[in-house]
């Protein structure tokens, strides 16, 4: 039964609270093993536990609820599982934050257990936001299986994975150069390195020989890590420094004796072509001390103050403040030759937003190249597939690159490391349990590892261990592998490939089978939004006024396929206007009445039976549904809101809508039934239609005018399917109806172009003459005459193809006729004259003024690019104008 009083404009507030509750409370969201059915399943990119909703969550998530949608109306088995990630490193620093400036105390002054258990309870009082806020959103996310990393079965398959690679012999404890964060005072990976542009200086240093027969200058960046040291290096064909390898050299301010060595990664051109060696601190330094054996000495406590190895003038000094002390001693001593300013790459720790410290630690490594390549071929095989493809390039050359990746983080909150070191005999135990006895030596004092594992450790296997993997289970067997997986290309190696290599090796398929990577968002000046920048809009506020479906459409609307998006809240208008648009098109049906009782399909009709318009309706609505469907099929999302707005706005609600009019107000009752019906019909396909993408409206659009009963729900309705050969046929879905249509609609715009051009309000009724020049065109306009009256307003329309003006007439040509619009008695002749004159003034006034500033060469050449090109566009705005008001001005003379 369709609702008696539909509010003037819909009310986005409304609706979402009354239906998000309902859809999560009558199951809709539920995934379930459905036989028969065939399955689909995304699991969301976690978010980080401590995170709020930012309009990256905002187009991520509204593109997983799309599919969501879209394949459950498919009739497929879908499921959704949302959850979040512990975030070892942001987690722990907001609670170490809280702690200290609340009571005073480290975590270490609580001790491990005591601090963990205050970790949980910020967890459970203040994380979790996001997921709360997804519900604003409107996303279909299964709700009771929401996942933590951090969730007992989750950890089980955190330690069964580590436990299964280290006994394969991938997973091992190596002392290596690491990436080191001060700040946070951990590990990290190679790809939570960040690198930034720094301006900085080039210090150049004179090394004496030993033997005081002279010296070796070299340049660096970072005069504090010469304390550490162990040799200079030079090309080997350098022929500047061949006689000097194998010398001896006394290292300024340490006293020790280092060597010259030639090794090939030096560059003759960098700075002096000397180059000092330190390999506890630079990573090709360290590699160069690999191929050499030399010393490695750190000279860095962990938060990068310098320790005893730095020598006792620096002991305690912070690295910045160490760096002036060497460089004010080496000039004290004559040493430093000069100082150029550098420009140069300098790594940043992704969560520290600090300088990294390249160290020598003892950490735990996963060997990645034979896990990377089975996850190579599964891509390039297209067995996984990118869009947009051109991210494959990417993938494969760090892929192809790999390095083993550094898994150990010197934290407490996350997945500790389930190894355990002997105390008797210094042997490791790895085991799924804490083990009583050491199997090396029988000792049954065993102490566990205080690390934890690098958070993607936990979510490299997520989208099995949600299904609670290495049980074995019926959602396992049916829900994995996903199907598709919709994330930023940001996290192409943190995550995506890490996935992929997983998949591989612990269930022996693949993760997933697409890989869509959204676009980046960007403020309207093309900032990267954020909250530094204070350019970063909260989706909550831009909810609250313009509605989650405009949110929703409006990023769609602006992402094209690997495009970055330009957002601005006002562009949100475009999804709100998009809304109202649907909504009084349901207000104008339901005037009409109760829906049709057979609007669900095109049973009993034919051609015979149907308007021109309405058949065109149809045939443009059976090209929407191909189309629609292909996008979506091709995850082109941004084609999908703009066929949508195309199909929606212009062809059903400008053109259709009004066009029904002359049925529904005329004096055929039979002919008012059977547009009726089309109109139900078809307005029923655009609700479904639209309901991935703006499910609020749709779910209260199609209740309100009676597609179904208050138990009902678009939800589970089908997605609309296009119509066979044999049904266009019978309804006279022909091409060249369609494009006769078109022509008529062109018609009527030009028809109304002409009252705009006189003046003459819409609402005015006036006569048309109507010439065609096509005998099929003439035909459909003949078939339904009062269409066309009703679309152009007219009084009285003449349609002839032999009509021959009298006199001047202003008139529209199209492809197959022509609109005669007579203005006796519509205007006043000689005050339209009036009032175009006066226009023409301005508009010459206008051009003069723009034609002086653009020829005059001092401002073309000195304004900045795009304001000449304004300009010039504005001149050749203006120059349109003056020549329509010049002709509409002739055309007026002659009438009078």
């Amino acid at each position: 039964m369709a609702s008696p009083d539909m509010a003037k404009a819909y009310d986005p507030s409304l609706a979402e609270t009354k239906w998000y509750p309902r859809w999560e409370k009558r199951g809709y969201f539920a995934g379930k093993i459905e036989p028969g059915k065939e399955p689909y399943t995304i699991v969301i990119p976690p978010p980080n536990v401590t995170g709020m909703l930012t309009l990256g969550h905002v187009l991520n998530n509204t593109l997983q609820d799309i599919l969501i949608r879209f394949e459950k109306m498919r009739g497929k088995s879908i499921c959704w599982v949302p959850g979040t990630d512990h975030a070892g490193i942001a987690t722990q620093a907001k609670v170490e934050a809280m702690l200290r400036e609340e009571e005073g105390l480290t975590r270490r002054d609580l001790g491990r257990e005591a601090f963990l258990a205050r970790v949980w309870e910020w967890k459970e009082k203040y994380g979790g936001t996001i997921i709360r806020q997804l519900r604003s959103l409107g996303t279909a996310c299964d709700w009771e299986r929401e996942r933590f990393t951090l969730d007992q079965r989750l950890s089980e398959a955190v330690e069964e994975v580590f436990v299964r690679l280290y006994e394969k012999g991938l997973i091992y404890r190596g002392t290596r150069l690491i990436n080191w964060c001060p700040k946070t005072r951990t590990a990290l990976s190679d790809e939570e390195v960040y690198h930034q542009t720094v301006k900085g200086h080039l210090w150049h240093i004179r090394y004496p020989f030993s033997d005081g027969s002279g010296h070796l200058v070299v340049a660096t960046t970072r005069p504090e890590t010469m304390l550490g040291d162990t040799a200079v290096a030079v090309n080997p064909q350098d022929e500047r420094f061949q006689a000097l390898i194998g010398k001896k050299l006394r290292l300024p301010l340490a006293g020790r004796e280092i060597p010259v060595i030639a090794d090939d990664w030096v560059k003759p051109e960098f700075g002096t072509g000397a180059v000092k060696v330190t390999p506890a601190h630079d990573p090709n330094d360290y590699e160069i001390g690999q191929r050499h054996g030399l010393e490695m000495i750190n000279i860095f406590n962990d938060d990068a103050t310098m320790n005893e190895a730095a020598g006792e003038d620096f002991v305690g000094m912070d690295r910045y403040e160490c760096r002036e002390s060497v460089v004010q001693q080496l000039t004290e001593l004559g040493l430093l030759v000069k100082v150029d300013e550098y420009t140069h790459e300098v790594g940043y720790s992704e969560r520290g937003h600090v300088a990294v410290e390249p160290r020598i630690s003892a950490q735990w490594f996963v060997k990645m190249k034979t896990l990377a390549e089975p996850a190579i071929e599964a891509v390039n095989s297209g067995r996984i597939h990118f869009h947009p493809e051109r991210w494959v390039k990417t993938y494969n050359h760090w892929m192809e690159n790999i390095r083993d990746w550094c898994i150990s983080r010197q934290l407490w909150w996350g997945h500790r490391i389930p190894a355990y070191y002997c105390q008797s005999c210094e042997h490791i135990e790895v085991s799924r349990e804490t083990p009583t006895r050491c199997s090396g030596c029988g000792g049954t004092e065993l102490r566990q590892d205080e690390d934890v594992l690098d958070t993607w450790f936990s979510s490299w296997l997520w989208p099995f261990s949600v299904f609670d993997w290495p049980h074995d289970n019926p959602d396992l067997r049916n829900f994995y592998p996903t199907q598709t997986l919709v994330t930023g290309p940001d996290i192409i190696f943190f995550w995506v490939a890490r996935m992929i290599m997983a998949g591989l090796e612990f269930r022996g398929e693949i993760p997933f089978s697409n890989v869509y990577f959204t676009s980046i968002i960007r403020d309207a000046d093309g900032r990267k939004m954020s909250k530094s920048l204070g350019n970063s809009p909260d989706p909550i506020d831009v909810i609250a006024e313009f509605g989650a479906d405009a949110l929703r459409y409006t990023v769609i609307y602006l992402a094209p396929v690997g495009t970055d998006i330009r957002y601005s809240n006002d562009k949100c208008e475009l999804g709100r206007n998009f809304a109202n648009k649907l909504w009084n098109a349901a207000r104008f049906r339901q005037i009409q009445g109760e829906i049709s009782p057979d609007w669900a399909n095109l049973d009993g009709l034919d051609k015979s039976q149907l308007r021109p318009d309405d058949r065109w309706i149809l045939a443009r609505a059976d090209a929407a549904i191909r189309n629609l469907t292909t996008h979506l099929d091709q995850f082109d999302f941004h084609a999908y809101a703009l066929q949508l707005y195309d199909f929606v706005w212009s062809e059903f609600c400008d053109w259709y809508v009004e066009s029904a009019k002359s049925a529904f107000y005329g004096e055929s009752e039979e002919r008012k039934r059977t547009t009726l019906r089309i109109f139900d019909h078809v307005y029923g396909q655009v609700l479904r239609l639209m309901h991935p993408v703006m499910p609020f409206v749709t779910e209260e659009l199609y209740h309100n005018l009676g597609y179904v009963g208050d138990e009902g729900s678009v939800m589970l309705a089908d997605w609309p399917r296009p119509l066979e050969a044999a049904e266009q046929e019978r309804l006279g879905l022909d091409p060249t109806l369609v494009e006769l249509v078109a022509e008529k609609f062109r018609l009527v715009r030009a028809g109304r172009n002409l009252r705009s051009a006189y003046n003459i309000p819409m609402a005015q009724k006036i006569d048309y003459f109507l010439k065609p020049t096509d005998a099929a065109f003439q035909e459909i306009i003949e078939r339904d005459p009062a269409s066309m009256q009703t679309l152009l307003n007219a009084s009285k329309l003449t349609i002839d193809a032999a009509f021959e003006p009298e006199g001047s007439i202003p008139s529209a040509v199209e492809k197959h006729g022509l609109v005669y619009m007579p203005l006796t008695g519509l205007i006043d002749i000689d005050a339209e004259l009036a009032r175009l004159d006066k226009q023409r003034d301005e508009l010459l006034r206008g051009l003069s003024a723009l034609d002086n500033k653009l020829s005059n060469d001092k401002f073309v050449s000195k304004a900045p690019a795009e304001v000449v090109q304004r300009e010039r566009q504005r001149q050749r705005e203006l120059r349109e104008k003056f020549d329509q008001v010049q002709a509409l001005m002739s055309d007026l003379s002659r009438q009078r």
